[in-house]
């Protein structure tokens, strides 16, 4: 059980307790007790520095750079020939073309478009069939004689023939061979008069004639379904990606 001494003796050991530590919290906060307890700041090695004053920042320097190439500037690249073929290309897209058409035909199918009425989207572009080359013995005036030829061809080892039968001026002849180059077919005719064919020929075969392809650009859907049902009434006709006009 405490009595009153004790009591005022716990008392003045806290006042005294509190007396020392607000004493000491004075001192280290007057930098007193810097030396024995260093707070980082260090004042007194900053006073001692010699020509403080003369120091300077120095700013990173700077990444190098590619010399500029001789005769001043960088050219731009050229993108023109870029942007043209993407210009093709598109066009190409949205470009459709019909054909190839005799004249009766061509004729029939733009007769079918003007329900389209397509204006400047619609163009024509003239197409040449391209000619064969054909070796051929010219006719012998009936069919019966075209057979006895064509037995003395296979006697001499040539079986490639056919006797034509259209009605031209070729009819009742020979064919021995349809070439798209001239020079091709002038070395099958060699090769022919060495095995002992005299009277054999060359010829132009389909000559060249001019038929028509139809360009159909920029078409909207309405267009576009328009323009399916009339080519199901040109079977022979086909769509393919526009052609240079």
């Amino acid at each position: 059980m405490y009595t009153n001494h004790d009591e005022i003796f716990m008392l003045k050991l806290l006042f005294w307790s509190l007396v020392a530590a607000n004493g000491a919290l004075f001192a280290f906060q007057q930098g007193y007790l810097a030396k024995l307890i260093p707070d980082g700041r260090e004042p007194a090695r900053i006073a001692q520095q010699f020509n403080a004053d003369k120091i300077k920042l120095i700013a990173p320097p700077k990444p190098a750079t590619s010399p500029a190439p001789a005769g001043g500037a960088e050219a731009a690249p050229d993108l023109e020939p870029v942007l043209a073929r993407a210009r093709a290309e598109q066009e190409a897209l949205s470009c459709t073309e019909i054909g190839d058409f005799d004249a009766a035909e061509a004729g029939r199918f733009e007769t079918a478009l003007a329900g389209l009425a397509l204006g400047d989207k619609l163009s024509r572009r003239a197409v040449q069939t391209a000619a064969s080359h054909m070796v051929f013995i010219p006719s012998l005036g009936s069919k019966e004689a075209a057979d006895r030829k064509v037995s003395e061809l296979r006697r001499l080892g040539i079986t490639d023939s056919y006797i034509i039968q259209d009605a031209t001026e070729l009819r009742w002849g020979i064919s021995l061979g349809v070439f798209k180059s001239e020079d091709a077919a002038r070395a099958h005719l060699a090769a022919l008069t060495q095995e002992g064919v005299r009277s054999a020929r060359i010829v132009t075969h389909g000559l060249t004639s001019n038929r028509v392809a139809f360009q159909l650009r920029a078409l909207d859907a309405d267009a576009k379904a328009g323009l399916t049902r009339i080519i199901s009434d040109f079977p022979r006709q086909q769509a393919r990606a526009c052609q240079p006009a």
